[in-house]
């Protein structure tokens, strides 16, 4: 089927949604939303497919703009990536959100809230495979005002409309940053990305950072980067439950695909200097990411500051390929855009999931305060069972895939000490440590959003009264954690399809050459390996499996020289295995042989006196989490407000609250002053509204000064 059919028949499907939603009844939306979007997404999926596994491409040129050029649409493995990714989170989200929406009906207009979806859905396909800098402008900013629109869907509420409004004010900030970085690389005058690309080759030193930093902020405002990302917690925190799977799992990586495609291709670094900035920004936003992750009790906001913590592990594996590119480490550089890449399909997946998961508990309880939750798994036990395997996923945890892409990730850290310069060894080794004491904190932040809110018991009604979910949102939860699954156990045929939208920004190097050696005797390069080498992975079952599995082999390999063979290895399928081994045979031993022998023998739970335990005695979220709060205080610094009821002429104090209030580093380092400065500034011209005429004329006659100066000596 040929591409441009597909693609037509994709956009036709949003465009049947858009129609029929203006003349069905709102009853009616939430069929029509998971119906249409399902087939869309399927569509999609044919059409990334086609492009990702067999290379297939497309280039269309749609009309001519006078002295603007060509609005053209141009389909290659990149773009194809990402499109892919998106089909894999719409289809699940689309399904869920026919069932998330009917708790809308009623309130808000549904037929508005399908209107939006499909257009949104239809800008998400066309932006990855705009090839030119006008048309992408374009749908870049009818999808940020989509996005405001669908955040701020629930208008009636204040907080909401208020986070909507910040969202789009520096989205708008960060397009016009994208737009400068275009015009730059605009040198011969067309706005084609292939002419940018040959234009750029002749830029000098200053022009190329000024395109990398205004690239590089620009999209990273979409991806949730320090320091423009004090948007997205309110953003995702608002966000209807049916919508904020779609916008952590396939918008934001729009601003990671703005970045590579900017940085990586059109543009790619001379230095390693930009690289060594993406890596720092990377770092420091994966840390204060899950930190303030680690210390929220709402978990659609912890959700949100996780999916800043993972765009940043992406930025620094992409900041590790952009040095290793400038330093001429092909091979180097192929390992890590394969990881940067790697985590973003991980992340699109198991965000999605643990996102479904939050808006089923959220419509089913009634409140997503981890601390009013607990004893789910008994009332909502499949849901408690698919949010466990995102939140095993997303601490990186074996045999979930989000322990592949992290080792990776952490691996390419390593990897600076083949690097001549000391000092770019030195960033990589602080860089490596923050990504590391990251992954220790998610694993402490993921451990607190499931045991408190899923085990022990219920610390409020509405927890103790929930419900079990509905098909229509199981579901795409088991899909999706399927998904987490076979993504873990499978890294040895993801790493060479992740090869071809790797190969134009790591200059033709294969991440699945250094990576995933052919052990496989069926595979055409397993005859390049050296004999002694294959024969000592032989004997410890490197080529198991090779008679059933179409693949290179099972192994995550790095090689090195002769005097280090190995430099790291891996393999979360053999671990699966091991794993599976050793539960059935603990389950053998316990249940069947030393169970059997033995009575049970049921009696009230010895509980230290206590007559019964209530709710309040229990652990909460807030207690497990205070630990990172007192180390990491001077990352935090909260404000403590005091309100205090007196009584007795004032003499006697009746009752003391104080409540934790929350200063974000970057609001205390950046916005604040910034904030302050204006304040001052608007103040100081306030107050030279007087009302003397006189000194209007000296303000006049100053301004006239200044300006003859200015021409004089301009």
């Amino acid at each position: 089927m040929p591409m441009p059919f597909v693609l037509a028949a994709t956009l036709l499907t949003c465009g049947a949604g858009i129609v029929l939603s203006l003349v069905l009844d709102d009853s009616r939306i939430p069929a029509l939303l998971g119906c249409l979007g399902a087939i869309a997404s399927l569509l999609l999926l044919v059409l990334s497919g086609a492009s990702l596994f067999t290379g297939t491409s497309f280039h269309e040129t749609l009309w001519t703009i006078p002295q603007l050029g060509a609005l053209t649409l141009s389909l290659d493995r990149l773009s194809a990536l990402f499109l892919f990714i998106s089909g894999l989170v719409l289809l699940p989200a689309s399904v869920f959100a026919s069932g998330n929406l009917f708790r809308y009906l009623g309130k808000y207009s549904l037929r508005t809230y399908c209107i939006l979806y499909f257009a949104l859905f239809a800008t998400l396909v066309l932006i990855p495979i705009s090839a030119d800098a006008l048309s992408f402008l374009m749908l870049w900013e009818s999808m940020s005002i989509l996005i405001y629109l669908l955040v701020n869907y629930e208008h009636e509420e204040k907080e909401h409309t208020r986070a909507g409004y910040i969202m789009l004010a520096i989205g708008e900030a960060g397009t016009i940053a994208v737009a400068l970085a275009f015009i730059t690389l605009a040198r011969n005058g067309s706005l084609e990305f292939a002419a940018m690309k040959a234009a750029g080759i002749g830029l000098g030193e200053e022009a190329r950072w000024s395109v990398f930093l205004l690239a590089f902020f620009g999209f990273g405002v979409k991806a949730g980067l320090v320091p423009v990302n004090f948007w997205l917690p309110q953003a995702y925190t608002s966000a209807p439950g049916s919508f904020v799977p779609v916008l952590a799992g396939a918008t934001l990586n729009l601003g990671i695909y703005g970045i590579v495609r900017v940085n990586g291709y059109l543009l790619p670094a001379l230095t390693p200097g930009p690289g060594l900035v993406a890596l720092i920004i990377g770092s420091v936003t994966a840390i204060l990411g899950i930190l303030y992750a680690t210390t929220q009790s709402d978990l659609k906001t912890l959700l949100a500051h996780s999916s800043i913590e993972n765009a940043g592990i992406i930025t620094a594996a992409l900041g590790a390929g952009f040095v290793f590119v400038a330093l001429k480490h092909y091979p180097l550089a192929a390992i890590a855009f394969a990881a940067a890449l790697y985590q973003m399909l991980n992340h699109s997946i198991y965000k999605t999931l643990l996102f479904c998961a939050t808006g089923t508990v959220d419509s089913h309880t009634g409140t997503r305060n981890i601390d009013r939750l607990g004893g789910l798994i008994k009332v909502m036990p499949l849901t408690a069972g698919f949010f466990l395997v995102g939140a095993l996923s997303i601490a990186a945890l074996p045999p979930f895939n989000g322990f592949d892409s992290e080792w990776l990730t952490l691996q390419t850290m390593l990897q600076s000490a083949e690097l001549a310069s000391t000092g770019i060894k030195i960033v990589f080794a602080i860089c490596g440590a923050i990504l590391a004491l990251t992954a220790a904190l998610s694993v402490t932040c993921f451990v607190k959003a499931f045991a408190m809110s899923f085990l022990g018991m219920s610390r409020s009604e509405a927890a103790a009264q929930a419900e079990r979910a509905p098909r229509v949102a199981t579901v795409p939860m088991g899909f999706l954690a399927l998904l987490c699954f076979l993504l873990g156990i499978a890294p040895t045929y993801v790493i060479p399809i992740l090869d071809g939208p790797i190969a134009p920004i790591a200059q033709a190097a294969r991440a699945a050459d250094a990576l995933v050696p052919p052990f496989f005797a069926g595979n055409p390069h397993h005859n390049e390996l050296p004999a002694a080498f294959v024969a000592d992975f032989h004997a410890i079952g490197a080529q198991v499996g090779q008679s059933v599995m179409p693949a290179r082999g099972l192994i995550v390999m790095h090689r090195g020289g002769a005097a280090n063979p190995v430099v790291f290895a891996m393999s979360t399928f053999y671990t699966a295995v091991v794993l599976a081994l050793m539960l059935l045979g603990t389950y053998v031993v316990f249940r069947l042989i030393i169970s059997s022998s033995r009575a049970v023998d049921r009696r009230v739970v010895w509980d230290g006196g206590i007559r019964r335990l209530l709710p309040e005695m229990t652990y909460t979220g807030t207690g497990f989490s205070n630990p990172v709060r007192v180390i990491f205080e001077a990352v935090f610094r909260p404000t403590m407000v005091e309100d205090t009821s007196e009584t007795v002429g004032k003499h006697f104090r009746a009752a003391i609250r104080r409540t934790r209030g929350e200063n974000h580093v970057l609001d205390r380092l950046i916005l604040d002053p910034i904030s302050d400065a204006a304040l001052q500034a608007a103040n100081g011209f306030a107050r030279m509204h007087h009302g003397f005429l006189n000194a209007y004329a000296v303000y006049g006659l100053a301004a006239l000064l200044v300006a003859l100066l200015v021409a004089r000596f301009a």
